[in-house]
């Protein structure tokens, strides 16, 4: 067996990995995107910088979600940064199999001009991106992108996610 062979974690391993990196807090993030006359948004945790120069962010996205599906024809999309007052905008968004029509439709937000994607009120921050390239890991795809446009928000506290719960921070 070499470096690159693996084998399937058991349903214990995977439960016991759950929980060690369910404690790590992570800030919490929507990424939308238009594609067509429809938003998509998901609500994601697993979000960083990557270059200053070019300017580049990634963020991790199932591979088998409907926001993964979006980013085959969208290749423009926002991270929004959320705030504290945003915390019902990202359960929600993060709720499986809610409708894909309309599910903005209870979420204020203004049009992104370099990216047509939505940029939500109750965030911190957020940034317009083009998709540079996007990485396959494992059940999850790593989508890098170039920042076209950021945008800063409220000056609210952020919002955090840590053992299934949101938190807010200074």
């Amino acid at each position: 067996m070499t470096d690159r062979d693996h084998v399937m974690p058991t349903e214990e391993q995977k439960d016991d990995f759950r929980r060690v990196m369910g404690r790590l807090a992570s800030g919490v993030c929507v990424v939308t995107a238009r594609w067509g006359a429809q938003d998509h948004a998901m609500t994601a945790t697993a979000v960083a910088s990557v270059s200053l120069e070019p300017l580049l962010v990634m963020f991790a996205v199932h591979c088998d979600s409907r926001m993964r599906d979006a980013l085959e024809i969208a290749d423009k999309w926002a991270l929004n940064i959320m705030s504290q007052r945003g915390q019902a905008d990202a359960e929600w968004l993060a709720t499986p199999g809610r409708p894909i029509i309309g599910q903005l439709d209870r979420i204020p937000f203004k049009r992104g001009e370099a990216s047509s994607a939505a940029i939500l009120d109750r965030t911190l921050s957020a940034l317009e991106c083009q998709t540079e390239n996007i990485y396959s890991a494992g059940d999850h795809d790593l989508v890098v992108g170039r920042v076209l446009a950021t945008h800063l928000g409220l000056n609210d506290s952020g919002l955090v996610h840590r053992n299934s719960e949101f938190f807010a921070v200074p």
